[in-house]
């Protein structure tokens, strides 16, 4: 019985917990494409020499022409940028309603409970481990303002493993 205990112990604790930040910066951008042209936000990936964009958005479609996940890798691979979506980091359903009814206080609630689960916290170790690997990434989801928007919520947790030295891009609007 001792030893079932234990397993489901360990099945439950699925984060390990996070790293001390080291000495030094490391760089980490996000980027929001609400009220932004595709070609904008390429340039400011491009002028930023971002190596890899990482999509967090829970659903990487968009009723907004070019940001759709096939579409937007195709543009980013053209220049000679990688894409890859971590899905688990993005905010989910309920959360994307609070957001849209402009409820930021739910949306940070509803997204504190969701980033702490085993998924979100796998692919915010795989992102730290990215960040770490010396390349320039850059974090995107849709909204504009940095502030509002769950990418604060996962620096501000990448923070607590990493010493980061974070640059919002805001391309210009329409």
């Amino acid at each position: 019985m001792a030893k079932t205990r234990k397993k489901a112990a360990k099945t439950k604790r699925a984060a390990p917990k996070p790293r001390k930040p080291s000495g030094r910066r490391l760089s980490l951008f996000t980027i929001g494409y609400e009220q932004a042209k595709p070609a904008s936000v390429l340039r400011e990936l491009h002028e930023a020499k971002v190596d890899t964009l990482v999509d967090v958005r829970a659903v990487a479609a968009s009723r907004r022409p070019g940001f759709s996940k096939r579409q937007l890798a195709a543009s980013l691979d053209e220049e000679g940028i990688a894409y890859l979506h971590f899905q688990k980091l993005g905010t989910p359903a309920d959360g994307r309603q609070a957001a849209r009814a402009g409820d930021r206080d739910m949306l940070r609630t509803i997204y504190e409970k969701h980033i702490v689960k085993p998924e979100p916290q796998a692919e915010l170790g795989e992102l730290a481990d990215l960040v770490r690997s010396g390349k320039r990434i850059a974090l995107l989801c849709y909204c504009r303002d940095p502030k509002t928007c769950h990418r604060a919520r996962i620096v501000a947790h990448l923070q607590e493993r990493l010493r980061l030295e974070v640059e919002d891009l805001i391309p210009p609007l329409f």
